[in-house]
C-alpha cells in the first residue's frame, strides 16, 4: 500500500532535509484512490439482494451513498489525516480506550459472521459449476465454507504475501468482466423484445411500503458501503488532500453505484423476483441470459471467476482485522497472551483458529437451517449489525475531536463535520435498529426466533464477548516489546 511516511523528529545536529530526504512521501493521483476505494468497496455479490426491487433499486442504493457512504468517507479521511492508528486511535482520542477497544474488537468481530455470508456465497456459485440442485443444500454450504476457511487459514499462517495481488486482480477478473457481461446481455435481451420480468416504469422507482419488513434489506447496503474508513488513511499521500479527496470520494461514488445498480436491474430484468435466490441470484442471471442466446457452457467459467474473486478477498481480509486487534491487544493486555502468541512465520495463527472454531459452528447452521437463503440473509444483517457499532463511535469520536482538539494538525478537514457526523450516526443507528425487524422475505418464519438469532450474534459478539475481555484482562496480558509500542 501506498502510505504517507512517518515524520520523525531530528536528533541533535541533524538537519530536516536529512530526515524529509530518509523518508519520502509517495504521493498517488486522485484517481488512483478512486480506483483503490472503488476495488475495496464494489463487488457483485449484493446483486440479488436488491434485484428483487427491480428498478426501486436504484432508490434504495443511492439513499445510504448519501447519508452513509458519502459522511463515513469524510469523517474518516479527515481522522486519518490527523491521527495515525486507524479507528483504535481515533476513537481513544475522543471518547476513550475502552471505546477504542470495542471500535477495533467490532472491526475485526464483524469478520466472524462476514466470512460464512462470503463463503456462503461461494458455494452457491460453485454449485453452478458442479451441479446447479446443489444451490439449495445447506449441508453442500456448510462442507464449502469449512473447506475454504480452513485452507485460508493454513496459507495465511505461512505469511504468504503473493495473496495482496489477488485483491487488485479481483476488481477486473471477479467484478468488472462479469458485471459488463451481465449488463450487456440484459441489455440486448431487452433490445430483443423480451419482457422485463421486473416492471421499468417510473411507478416503480420507488419501493411499495408494507411496512418496516419492506424496507429492511437496504440494511445490507450499509454493509456493502463499508470499509471507506481503511481507504482514508491514503489521504496523506494526496498532494492536495483538501481539493483532490473528494474528487476521488464522488468519482468512486458514482462508479461504486453504477457497479452496484446495473447488474442488479440486469438481474432483476431475467429473473422474477419470486424466483430469485438472495446467494445464487447472480449465477441464475447468467444462466437464464445464456441460455437465450445458446450459450450456457459459459455458465461454470463466470462462476469459476466469480468464485477466484471472492476467494482471493477473503484471503486478503482473512489476516488484516486480527492483526490490527493483536498489536492493540499486545499494547494493552486486552486479550490473554494464548491469543497473542506468533507462529514462526510472525502470524496470529491462534487468532486465526480460534475466529475458525466459531466459523465452523456458523457453517453447520447451514446444514440444520432448511433455507440457506434465510440463512444467508441473516448473517449478513449480524456482520451489518456488529460493523455499524464500530461506526457509531467512530462519528461520535470525530465530533467530539473536532471539539476537543480544533487545532491539532490534519491534513484534510471535512466540511460541516458535526452536521456529517450527526447524518452518519442516525442512519447508523435506524440501519442497526431495523436490521431486528425479519425482511418480507421470511414470510411466516418465527419473529421471536429471528430476532433472538440477530441480537444473539451482533450484541453477543460485539458488546458482550470485548466486555469480558476487558473486565477480565490482568497486567501480565502486556506482551509487546519497547520497541513495539509505537506501532499503530
Amino acid at each position: 500500500m501506498d502510505v504517507p511516511a512517518r515524520r520523525s523528529a531530528a536528533a541533535p545536529g541533524e538537519g530536516k532535509q536529512t530526515v524529509a530526504a530518509a523518508r519520502p512521501i509517495h504521493y498517488i493521483s486522485w484517481v488512483a484512490l478512486a480506483l483503490m476505494t472503488t476495488s475495496s468497496v464494489a463487488s457483485l455479490r449484493p446483486s440479488p439482494t436488491m434485484a428483487v426491487y427491480g428498478l426501486a433499486c436504484i432508490f434504495l442504493y443511492v439513499v445510504p451513498a448519501l447519508v452513509f457512504l458519502l459522511p463515513t468517507s469524510l469523517v474518516s479521511a479527515e481522522l486519518a489525516s490527523g491521527w495515525s492508528g486507524g479507528v483504535y486511535k481515533w476513537v481513544s482520542e475522543g471518547i476513550s480506550k475502552p471505546m477504542g477497544f470495542l471500535a477495533v474488537w467490532c472491526q475485526f468481530a464483524m469478520t466472524i459472521f462476514y466470512y460464512p455470508s462470503l463463503l456462503g456465497f461461494v458455494a452457491s456459485t460453485l454449485a453452478y459449476v458442479i451441479n446447479p440442485d446443489l444451490a439449495a443444500s445447506g449441508v453442500w454450504t456448510a462442507i464449502v465454507i469449512m473447506v475454504c476457511y480452513w485452507t485460508g487459514v493454513w496459507v495465511s499462517s505461512r505469511g504468504t504475501g503473493s495473496v495482496a495481488g489477488l485483491a487488485s486482480g479481483g476488481l477486473i477478473i471477479g467484478t468488472l468482466v462479469p458485471g459488463t457481461v451481465l449488463v450487456l446481455l440484459g441489455a440486448v435481451f431487452l433490445g430483443q423484445g423480451n419482457e422485463s420480468a421486473a416492471p421499468m416504469t417510473a411507478d416503480n422507482l420507488l419501493p411499495v411500503w408494507a411496512g418496516l419488513s419492506s424496507l429492511v434489506l437496504i440494511v445490507n447496503n450499509f454493509l456493502s458501503y463499508s470499509g471507506m474508513e481503511m481507504n482514508a488513511v491514503h489521504v496523506g499521500s494526496l498532494k492536495n488532500p483538501g481539493k483532490e479527496f473528494p474528487r476521488a470520494i464522488f468519482m468512486a461514488m458514482g462508479l461504486v453505484l453504477l457497479i452496484f445498480i446495473l447488474p442488479a436491474l440486469a438481474i432483476s430484468w431475467v429473473v422474477p423476483a419470486d424466483q430469485l435466490s438472495l446467494t445464487a441470484g447472480v449465477m441464475q442471471a447468467f444462466d437464464a441470459m445464456f441460455a437465450q442466446f445458446g450459450s450456457q457452457w459459459l455458465t461454470p467459467i463466470v462462476g469459476v471467476m466469480l468464485v477466484a474473486a471472492s476467494l482471493g478477498g477473503m484471503l486478503t481480509w482473512l489476516a488484516g482485522p486480527s492483526k490490527g486487534l493483536l498489536l492493540i491487544s499486545r499494547q494493552e493486555g486486552y486479550l490473554p497472551p494464548f491469543l497473542q502468541r506468533l507462529n514462526k512465520h510472525g502470524v496470529q495463527q491462534n487468532i486465526l483458529v480460534t475466529q475458525g472454531l466459531v466459523t465452523t459452528v456458523i457453517a453447520l447452521m447451514y446444514a440444520f437451517i432448511p433455507d440457506v437463503s434465510s440463512t444467508y440473509w441473516i448473517f449478513s444483517v449480524i456482520t451489518t449489525q456488529v460493523y455499524l457499532i464500530m461506526y457509531l463511535l467512530m462519528f461520535v469520536a470525530a465530533a467530539r475531536l473536532r471539539r476537543k482538539q480544533p487545532d491539532h494538525p490534519r491534513g484534510y478537514r471535512a466540511p460541516m463535520l458535526v452536521g456529517l457526523c450527526g447524518v452518519g450516526f442516525a442512519a447508523s443507528l435506524a440501519a442497526l435498529l431495523i436490521g431486528f425487524v425479519p425482511p418480507s422475505q421470511f414470510g411466516d418464519s418465527s419473529v421471536g426466533t429471528y430476532v433472538a438469532i440477530v441480537a444473539g450474534g451482533a450484541l453477543g459478539l460485539g458488546l458482550l464477548v470485548p466486555f469480558l475481555f476487558y473486565r477480565l484482562r490482568k497486567p501480565s496480558w502486556k506482551t509487546a516489546e519497547p520497541a513495539e509500542e509505537g506501532v499503530s
